[in-house]
């Protein structure tokens, strides 16, 4: 059930993503993922579309990993869009029905706020499928390194953030034995409504509380042994260096995101001239 998820994951490969500066990819990210906000027709989507798809093979990570990234939000997904439908009003009448109306513009908002999610959901994890645990932790500590004047534990923060990632992929295979194991037991999590369903998965929370518990203290203990002792006096292994490769990556989404801020501003003059593009 949950062996496939790869948010948090990282797949090791000599690529063009993979070799940029990890300080870079944050910042490049939090851009894409602010143009995606911006966005407002199906025209906009397919740029993103298109700009994912770059990436991707630029990062040399199979799809079907990145796709994989989407399985754990499937139910908010629908959630969302189902809300959407039912919620907005605006335009045409598709269905009437009692105290239900469906509009052609809930529908639009809703497919707009599901691609929304999905190209936000796989760009994040193309991040963590390209950056080592390690490079991240350096990345933020290197990013957020002027609130160390105001001694905001800077470190800290960097760290949990990224042990956090790293133990995400380790409770979803936790998760995904245990429910198996219960399965074998004869444990039925398939059957029945939501709220039958909800209560089967109860007796996997306690196990799973323990083994988290369990790596935490273990973890603890192999940071005590190494004398771990904070961000004080401690020095870096790998220096995080910008080069070619950055530049290129700045450029092209910087471009992006130039596009989508201007087709927000010329849009009323586009929708006169091709209306269908910009739905």
């Amino acid at each position: 059930m949950f062996r496939d998820v790869a948010f948090g994951q990282y797949y090791p490969a000599e690529s063009f993503i993979h070799k940029m500066d990890a300080r870079i990819k944050i910042v490049l990210s939090v851009l894409y993922l602010a143009g995606i906000f911006f966005i407002q027709s199906f025209f906009g989507f397919g740029i993103i579309l298109v700009l994912l798809g770059i990436m991707i093979a630029a990062s040399k990570v199979p799809f079907g990993m990145v796709l994989r990234s989407i399985k754990p939000i499937l139910f908010l997904l629908v959630f969302t869009m189902i809300l959407n439908v039912f919620f907005v009003s605006g335009g045409t009448v598709i269905v009437e029905w009692w105290i239900i109306k469906i509009t052609s513009e809930g529908v639009l908002f809703a497919v707009r706020m599901a691609l929304r999610l999905l190209f936000l959901v796989m760009g994040a994890s193309l991040l963590t499928l390209t950056t080592t645990p390690v490079d991240l932790t350096h990345a933020i500590e290197k990013l957020l390194k002027p609130l160390n004047v105001i001694h905001f534990p800077v470190h800290e923060l960097a760290l949990i953030m990224s042990i956090a990632l790293r133990f995400i992929p380790s409770l979803m295979e936790e998760t995904d034995r245990i429910i198996r194991a219960q399965t074998a037991r004869g444990a039925d999590f398939e059957s029945g409504n939501i709220i039958k369903r909800a209560k089967a998965f109860v007796p996997i929370l306690i196990p799973l509380l323990i083994g988290a518990f369990k790596r935490a203290d273990e973890l603890a203990t192999a940071m005590d042994a190494r004398c771990y002792r904070g961000a004080k006096g401690r020095t870096k292994m790998k220096i995080l260096k910008t080069g070619w490769r950055d530049w290129v990556g700045s450029f092209v989404i910087v471009l992006f995101f130039g596009v989508v801020i201007t087709l927000n501003i010329l849009q009323p003059q586009l929708v006169e001239l091709v209306p269908w593009m910009f739905v």
